[in-house]
């Protein structure tokens, strides 16, 4: 399970973080102390101290200004380097400095050892320094890597939401224009089967219009769409077509599907699988289990010719990006002409399908 902050506590979490980690590093000279009422370790305390608060001082400048004021706003790596080679110099010298006045008095006992020669403790502080900017930069430049990568997600979040949008648009004129044409066929022979054709159409319309406006909505409702649109299309196909539809589904099944995601499959079914002449059949089988959801289509193959302009041939293109958008790598499109060129086989499966939320772009 993934965790997920809100602005306001990752700002609480990174304050309480910076606050105990200074609080360690600023007690640590505590552990000198021997006598804490004692005035002269009083004094060796805050002596002690300066290094510390010389670590705090270039580390803030850092994550404050010196960083996202030089370093990433005005993209210039040589200033960013020179003003801190100047100020961990600067505060090393100071430290240095401060040093020398403290231990300025003190007088060495015989048989103590010999102190290292100033520059050694020179070029320590100068090596702790540089070891608090690299710890700024290493903090700020991950943040800013996960504020990009935020910033990345919501723009590829924003923009399929378009895509997904501008498809959905193109599907419901392409789907209410092959319905239609079946209807202007019907006209023609059969007033009462055409009457009664647009009786079912206003049922669909009625889904396609107001209830798939969400990116998925329960796999019971699209199957009843599914099962509208098949005796829609009962109702003109001649008698020799043999026309089967199974729905092995649960009952009021709530598995969140794609809206109109296997329609177009189905509409290619009845205009590449109906002869009028000769022996056709339809199958189609919409089936769910525990992790997946199938739509297989298996139907009799008479290809349209050149000259048949019915249709944009643009649904099966939309499959293919729907199923890209909202399933990607989650899907298996399978679809197979046999060998004799007689019959078509389409078959969509969806992979974990109840692990997809409301709205799984974010």
């Amino acid at each position: 399970m993934t965790l997920h902050l809100s602005h306001t506590n990752r700002r609480w979490l990174e304050a309480m973080v910076h606050f105990i980690s200074w609080t360690m590093v600023l007690a640590s000279p505590l552990l000198l102390m021997q006598q804490p009422n004692d005035d002269q370790h009083l004094t060796h305390y805050w002596f002690h101290m300066l290094v510390p608060l010389s670590l705090l001082c270039v580390f803030y400048l850092n994550y404050w200004y010196y960083i996202p004021r030089i370093l990433f706003q005005e993209n210039r790596l040589w200033r960013f380097l020179a003003v801190n080679t100047l100020t961990i110099v600067a505060l090393a010298l100071a430290l240095r400095y401060a040093s020398s006045l403290y231990f300025g008095g003190f007088r060495p006992h015989p048989g103590d050892r010999v102190p290292p020669p100033q520059y050694v403790f020179f070029f320590r502080d100068v090596t702790s320094l540089v070891f608090a900017v690299c710890i700024s930069v290493a903090i700020r430049v991950s943040r800013r890597l996960q504020e990009s990568e935020a910033a990345r997600r919501e723009a590829v979040k924003s923009r399929t939401e378009a895509e997904l949008k501008n498809l959905r648009n193109q599907l419901n004129p392409h789907f209410l224009l092959n319905t239609l044409n079946n209807i202007y066929a019907l006209i023609s022979f059969d007033a009462d089967k055409a009457q009664q054709a647009v009786q079912e159409l206003s049922k669909l319309l009625r889904y396609v219009l107001y209830d798939n406006q969400s990116l998925y909505v329960p796999l019971s409702k699209e199957a009843d769409f599914i099962r509208n649109y098949i005796e829609l299309m009962r109702i003109r196909i001649p008698a020799q077509v043999s026309l089967e539809a199974r729905f092995d589904i649960q009952p009021g099944s709530q598995t969140p599907i794609a809206p109109l995601l296997f329609i177009s499959l189905i509409e290619n079914a009845f205009k590449h699988g109906i002869s009028p002449t000769e022996p056709s059949f339809i199958h189609i089988c919409l089936s769910e289990d525990a992790t997946s959801v199938c739509c297989r289509i298996v139907n009799s193959n008479y290809p349209k010719s050149r000259s048949d302009k019915s249709g944009s041939g643009i649904g099966l293109q939309q499959v293919s990006q729907r199923l890209e958008l909202l399933y990607p790598g989650h899907y298996r499109w399978e679809r197979q002409l046999t060998d004799d060129g007689k019959t078509y086989v389409s078959s969509i499966t969806l992979f974990q399908p109840s692990s997809i939320s409301s709205n799984p772009l974010s």
